[in-house]
């Protein structure tokens, strides 16, 4: 857990109105501090920041440290945080949208498997339309762990060969559908 002096000159306003525009945010405000989201998290003794950290920083506007964190990488989505939360505040979604604005900004830790898959995964969909596992998994080690994908070359060989996974990524029909799609979606989107 980091516990450093934050200055006044660290903050940036515009992520603190980002983060109170984001679905979820819009009652980061009502945040009192107590602490239950950390206290009710099962991973937040591996995080570099509680939940109830990440929820003071990004209000406050300390972007660099709150894109920068591991905390929302280790965020299980369990939910726990958001019902035990007395001021009804959507952590995990705010743990969402951290995690999308740390892609989109490439803040997001490198060496973390979760961030680069998640990156990767956006980035096939918008390419071809569809997910190939094979080659999504492929890549998630290749940037990660090289050793583990080595070692696994032995099956998936066997797995091609079988015709059960795929080396190139796959594409559907219609991919300028899914293009208009993103492309309305950056559109809307708050910045």
């Amino acid at each position: 857990m980091k516990s450093e002096i934050k200055f006044e000159n660290q903050k940036d306003k515009k992520f603190s109105e980002w983060i109170h525009s984001v679905p979820g945010g819009e009652n980061i405000n009502r945040c009192i501090q107590c602490g239950t989201c950390s206290a009710t998290c099962p991973f937040s003794h591996w995080m570099d920041y509680t939940p109830r950290q990440i929820i003071h920083l990004s209000k406050e506007g300390f972007k660099k440290d709150v894109l920068s964190s591991f905390t929302p990488w280790l965020c299980a989505s369990c939910y726990s945080c958001r019902v035990q939360c007395p001021k009804e505040i959507k952590i995990t979604d705010i743990m969402y949208a951290i995690k999308r604005k740390a892609i989109e900004e490439n803040f997001y830790p490198k060496n973390i498997p979760t961030a680069v898959m998640a990156k990767e995964f956006g980035r096939m969909i918008k390419l071809t339309g569809k997910v190939t596992e094979s080659y999504l998994m492929g890549l998630v080690l290749l940037r990660t762990n090289w050793f583990k994908l080595l070692g696994m070359t032995r099956l998936g060989i066997n797995m091609f060969l079988k015709g059960r996974v795929s080396v190139l990524p796959e594409t559907m029909k219609n991919r300028d559908d899914i293009k208009k799609m993103f492309m309305s979606l950056d559109k809307n989107k708050p910045h």
